[in-house]
């Protein structure tokens, strides 16, 4: 039986990337091999239909308390190296390292 490749991520836990077309910033907390939502919010909030069988990331906000689903298309590694405010940042990180990566704590491995 075959079985179906894996999808490799562009980026990683504790990145921090910009949406190409929002222009918010945000680090990466998880992410899924592929659109792991519903098709009721895939219809209502992904506005420009992008690839559901590619990787998807959870990201938090920069300067905002939400979290935002976001595919793989819709991301940029983050020109800035300024760390992320948002108030759950220090939950899922232990320490930034000034290059526009977060080092995951253990315990989110």
């Amino acid at each position: 039986m075959d079985t179906p490749l894996k999808q490799k991520a562009e980026f990683r836990l504790g990145q921090i990337v910009s949406h190409s077309k929002f222009r918010y910033r945000g680090v990466i907390v998880d992410a899924d091999p592929y659109f792991q939502g519903t098709e009721e919010w895939y219809e209502n909030v992904a506005k420009s239909k992008p690839n559901k069988n590619k990787p998807w990331y959870h990201v938090l906000v920069h300067g905002q308390g939400n979290e935002t689903y976001v595919a793989e298309g819709n991301l940029l590694s983050d020109e800035s190296t300024d760390p992320i405010d948002h108030p759950f940042v220090e939950i899922f990180f232990d320490e930034y390292d000034n290059s526009g990566t977060y080092s995951l704590k253990q315990n989110f491995n």
